[in-house]
């Protein structure tokens, strides 16, 4: 049974993070829509949604625990590169990124902060870290 067949809204926040954890230090980044597979969801625009909206408190506090952002892991699949609301929502900007959201030089800018996020994760074993703050 998939999760739509219940009355769950989406993902528990945790489930989200240890996922992006898992692919981070796998190295690799997921699109919108394998991650919402691997939680047991169609892809449909409004479960997106919330899945982005999630994001922001999910590196909201791995900031306070000095990590590095998960969001830049999940990216569009047919260009590998984040939506529109990761580049509004700040990183790129605080980044010193004025450049476009889109094409060679977003792709390039979007792979040195995938890097810095799997350095991070592929640095540490065991699971210090992977569950939410009480």
């Amino acid at each position: 049974m998939t999760r739509e067949a219940v009355s769950n809204p989406l993902a528990d926040p945790d489930e989200v993070r240890a996922h992006l954890v898992a692919a981070a230090r796998a190295g690799v980044a997921l699109s919108y829509g394998e991650l919402l597979e691997h939680l047991g969801y169609r892809f449909t625009r409004p479960k997106m949604r919330a899945l982005c909206a999630m994001l922001g408190e999910i590196d909201r506090v791995a900031a306070l625990r000095g990590e590095p952002e998960l969001a830049v892991l999940l990216v569009r699949a047919s260009d590998g590169i984040p939506g529109q609301g990761w580049w509004v929502g700040g990183t790129a900007r605080e980044r010193g990124y004025a450049g476009p959201w889109e094409g060679p030089e977003a792709a390039r800018f979007i792979r040195a902060v995938q890097a810095e996020t799997f350095a991070f994760w592929q640095s540490r074993n065991g699971t210090e870290g992977e569950t939410a703050p009480d």
